[in-house]
């Protein structure tokens, strides 16, 4: 996990290294300045040197003011070093949510990774941070502090080294005991965040069915159960800092007690015991350690915290997409036609098949109408075409060849698919229809829109192309956002289009128009329709008719009347229902 997360320094390997460089010079000059305090008081005011006095003193405000700098210069390296880091970290884990496949997504919520993106990585940010400065920091301190501290006296030192061990132990049971309560916190943040992101998408519903007191009360009993965890986690950590002062008092009063004996023993004479100078060191140096110390637990504390962090962000970094292309992908389709043979497939490796043995045979340039109940795999199986998932079994073909055997983004950019959920993004019209085409002409954005029925209420926008679409594309009604969604896909130019009940908000009207525009100008392209409506798929060329995941029929719309009872029912049923009249 280390080696995955340093990986992320990158650039930022310089201001990382300086950090702690800054930090051991600040800390060395700090180890300094109490030995020139006690050569001030002994050799200097007592005695009654002015000589040495001043030019001690130099020296005394020469090294803090090198600290100081030195202090500064650390702080200022170990923030761009964190600041770069966290940059890096979440560009990593973005760019490889990226290239995830849909199975990919499918083991993460989205707001788990947006709390991943987030809060975790703000939690990684700040132990680095503390790790680039205070964690080399203590460390040194008590280390030259020890040093000088023995140089001084050899027998009131060893009691320091009774501290350490002590509050090792303590910052190891404190430590094992809170992770996984932080841990826990951070999954209960996922679900915070879900429920915020799912209410605030949803907020016209919920005014529609008046639910906020429901929605209020799911919140409150999520962030009650996050004050839990914390609180529990806060009762844990509280220990570190009684342990700390308890170490820290009884170290001064045994530092207290035994240099009183020296000094009265040694009568002020360093040679045989302890002087006052020597004395004042000393408690500079305790002073010094157990603050290092102190900051050392909080740095324990810090990496409790991030470690449960840390740990959720690697498993974003080390999830690799399971599709991926092969040692030499084909990089050209020759057409639209689309072969399965024998094809199964199931979620995530599960035994239990959403599509099984499915055997078809499809011409480039046919218009495919697919009819099915709810369940039965629709859009599962037109998904397997532009590969957003593998067949579990047997094989999908485009264009003669495999669609293992492509280059992934060859084979998507041949494949236009109007998904079942209509996304917008925030920008104009124009910005969200050149997803489909980044170097289209407006005369070809006007001509694909004219293509999708969409011109007819773009025109009446005040800025027409330039009209403003709202995140998600709120301000448009649901069949304007399917014709948007239509048309940008059409500026791929595909060799095959995917409509995936993507016409399902449109009137019939409008479907027969939008239909008719892709047999005429479209011809060559083959053309998926999953739809509801009998009408929008009885012209279809060839007609799919799925039950619970099999190929129940497969041909016109006529012969499927003959031959098909469950197609024959579905449009009984509408006729008589006046369904196709909506």
């Amino acid at each position: 996990m280390i080696k995955k997360l340093a990986g992320c320094i990158r650039e930022y390997w310089l201001v990382s290294l300086l950090a702690p460089i800054t930090v051991i010079g600040e800390v060395v000059l700090e180890v300094i300045i109490p030995k020139l305090m006690a050569d001030l008081i002994d050799f200097g005011i007592n005695a009654g040197d002015m000589s040495y006095i001043w030019l001690t003193g130099a020296k005394l405000v020469t090294a803090c003011l090198f600290s100081l700098l030195c202090g500064a210069l650390a702080g200022a390296f170990a923030a761009k070093a964190a600041a770069g880091f966290a940059k890096n970290l979440r560009k990593d884990m973005f760019y490889n949510v990226q290239s995830f496949s849909f199975s990919n997504i499918d083991k993460f919520s989205t707001s788990s990774l947006v709390t991943r993106l987030t809060t975790d990585v703000s939690n990684v940010q700040n132990a680095y941070m503390m790790i680039v400065r205070t964690a080399f920091r203590s460390p040194a301190m008590i280390v030259f502090c020890m040093i000088s501290a023995f140089r001084i006296n050899k027998t009131i030192s060893l009691m320091y080294l009774l501290a350490i061990p002590i509050l090792a132990i303590a910052f190891l049971v404190i430590f094992s005991n809170a992770h996984p309560i932080f841990e826990k916190v951070f999954k209960t943040y996922d679900k915070l965040n879900n429920i915020v992101g799912e209410n605030l998408h949803g907020i016209r519903v919920v005014k529609t069915f008046v639910r906020e007191e429901h929605e209020d009360k799911k919140f409150k009993d999520i962030s009650g159960e996050i004050y839990k965890l914390f609180m529990k986690a806060e009762r844990i950590i509280i220990f570190n800092m009684p342990v700390m002062q308890l170490v820290i008092y009884a170290s001064m009063i045994c530092l207290s007690w035994l240099s009183a004996k020296f000094i009265v023993a040694s009568g002020n004479n360093p040679e045989v015991g302890l002087t006052t100078g020597q004395l004042t060191s000393l408690y500079s140096y305790l002073m010094q350690m157990l603050i290092s110390l102190m900051m050392l637990s909080m740095i324990f504390m810090m990496i409790v915290i991030s470690k449960a962090s840390a740990e959720r962000i690697c498993e974003v970094l080390d999830e690799k997409s399971d599709l991926t292309n092969g040692d030499d992908p084909i990089t050209e389709v020759k057409d639209g036609s689309v072969k399965f043979e024998g094809v199964s497939f199931s979620y995530n490796g599960s035994d239990k098949y959403c599509l099984s043995d499915i055997d078809l045979d499809i011409r480039s340039g046919e218009v495919i109408g697919v009819i099915g109940g709810t369940g039965s795999s629709k859009s599962s199986f037109v998904q397997l075409i532009p590969r957003l998932y593998d067949a579990t079994k047997g094989r999908v073909l485009v264009g003669g060849a495999d669609v293992r055997d492509y280059d992934l983004e060859t084979l998507r950019d041949n494949v236009a698919m109007v998904l079942q959920k209509n996304v917008l993004f925030s920008g104009t019209i124009k910005d969200n229809l050149r997803w489909g085409d980044p170097n289209a002409t407006d005369e070809e954005i006007k001509r694909v829109c004219k293509l999708a029925c969409a011109d007819e209420f773009i025109e009446k926008f005040p800025d027409k192309y330039d009209t403003y679409i709202e995140q998600g594309g709120t301000n448009v009604s649901g069949g304007q956002k399917q014709r948007l969604c239509i048309a940008r896909a059409l500026l791929k130019k595909p060799k095959i289009l995917i409509l995936d009940d993507s016409t399902s908000a449109v009137d019939t009207k409008t479907d027969s128009l939008i239909r008719k525009a892709f047999a005429e100008e479209i011809p060559d392209t083959t053309k998926f329709i999953i739809a509801q409506r009998i009408s929008s798929v009885e012209d279809a060329d060839k007609i799919i008719v799925l039950d619970g995941g099999k190929l129940n029929g497969f041909g016109t719309h006529e012969e499927l009347l003959k031959t098909n009872a469950i197609y024959r029912e579905v449009y009984e049923s509408q006729v008589k229902g006046g369904g196709d009249d909506e």
